[in-house]
């Protein structure tokens, strides 16, 4: 018996997990959906993030194209177009605030998220507001991109 309650508990407690890294933040923090309309640059968006503490300071992950990927801090509730974002990308050449990757980098400036949500959702809300980012699936049906990239 007291097995079946830890799978149970544990059952429950996975798809709790599963529903709300996939359901929209409507009701979450500070949203980034203007920011990402692609008139800006990687350094325009992700210094106030930063200067408010709401991304850490050092990249989690920097790909071999320069694309820094920092993550939320604790309790920041960032959302995009209604999702919560899971990471904060961005890279600009010659700045200091962005580790260079060991490959070519993307562009001069690049910038964007990654938010809990499948891509034809995320896209529907990022084309309904006007952006012209590219939206690309990470994990599908989890986790999408939002992206904008200036050459």
């Amino acid at each position: 018996m007291k097995q079946r309650l830890l799978n149970l508990a544990t059952a429950l407690a996975t798809t709790s997990a599963a529903i709300a890294a996939v359901a929209p933040a409507t009701s979450y923090g500070h949203a980034l959906d203007r920011p990402l309309d692609c008139k800006s640059s990687a350094h325009t968006f992700i210094a106030p993030l930063v200067n408010a503490r709401y991304i850490e300071t050092t990249p989690m992950r920097v790909e071999s194209n320069s694309v820094n990927a920092f993550r939320p801090t604790h309790g920041s509730d960032l959302t995009a177009f209604g999702f919560r974002v899971y990471a904060v990308l961005g890279y600009e050449r010659d700045d200091a605030m962005f580790k260079k990757g060991s490959g070519q980098p993307l562009t001069d400036s690049a910038y964007g998220v990654v938010v809990t949500g499948p891509a034809e959702q995320v896209e529907e809300r990022v084309r309904a507001s006007g952006s012209d980012a590219v939206v690309h699936s990470v994990v599908p049906l989890v986790l999408t991109a939002v992206f904008c990239g200036k050459g």
